[in-house]
């Protein structure tokens, strides 16, 4: 998490959905460029693969959504 903030994501919140064994956390990113292009780069970069991290290791899925805020 502390790479993302330093990217320029902002954590919305995060759940545990114990039931489903789910980790679900809204992320989010307004800048320059797309958060495609940002999400790209996080995984790209050379520190968080210095984290010695493996999504693989830990990840059985992942869904992404693009959702928008209800005023």
């Amino acid at each position: 998490m502390p790479l993302r903030l330093e990217l320029g994501f902002e954590i919305g919140a995060a759940w545990l959905d114990r039931e489903r064994s789910q980790f679900i956390w809204l992320i989010s990113y307004e800048g320059e460029d797309t958060f495609e292009e940002a999400n790209e780069r996080y995984w790209a970069s050379p520190k968080r693969e210095a984290l010695g991290l493996d999504p693989a290791q830990y990840l059985v899925g992942r869904e992404d959504r693009v959702v928008d805020p209800v005023q």
